[in-house]
């Protein structure tokens, strides 16, 4: 006869293995989704620009979404703000500096219930330096698409302080404003299909 303490760690496995089996299996769709980002030019205006390679997978529990869990992957050196000459820039050891640091990633710990929303809290990991964050999102819903597949849309977004990632330009113009501010607002457009 087994002992309760057995019985009881046995129970508490399965338990365990079929809350992991209850989350589905999401990857990020790259053509229906947008990674972008906004960042002040001279203080008086807002540059718009994305990251065009990127992929991430979605642990997605219906029944108890924060179950779920969020990884993604994003190639630094595919910043694409629609003018070479700044992109370049933007590749460079003046901010990211791709050739010593090529991706930057996001690793949900995390996913909380706040008010009519969710937050997924994990670690930005951008120029080398991981920050934990507080990313705020709502769940768009869940379809069967056309062709068969379930997808979920997710929108999130938050800004954060370049300088925190170490990516520390600071050219400063005459009248004491920075060509670039240290604010980026980044705006997350999601859509991924279940696996």
């Amino acid at each position: 006869m087994r002992s309760k303490k057995t019985l009881w760690g046995l129970l508490t496995g399965l338990l365990l293995a079929s809350a992991a089996a209850a989350a589905d299996r999401y990857e990020i769709d790259p053509v229906h989704t947008e990674v972008g980002f906004s960042v002040k030019h001279l203080v008086i205006n807002n540059v718009r620009g994305k990251f065009n390679d990127f992929s991430g997978t979605i642990l997605y529990d219906e029944n108890d979404i924060t179950k779920s869990s969020v990884q993604v992957s994003i190639k630094a050196a595919s910043i694409d703000t629609g003018v070479k000459d700044r992109d370049n820039d933007l590749r460079s050891p003046n901010f990211f500096d791709v050739a010593k640091y090529p991706e930057l990633t996001f690793q949900s710990r995390s996913i909380e219930k706040r008010g009519d929303g969710y937050v997924a809290v994990g670690a930005l990991t951008m120029h080398g330096v991981a920050k934990e964050i507080a990313l705020p999102f709502t769940l768009n819903g869940k379809i069967k698409d056309p062709w068969g597949s379930e997808r979920v849309g997710f929108e999130a977004g938050l800004t954060i302080n370049r300088q925190d990632w170490g990516i520390n330009y600071s050219k400063v113009m005459d009248n004491g404003g920075l060509m670039v501010g240290n604010d980026v607002k980044i705006e997350l457009n999601v859509e991924a299909v279940k696996k």
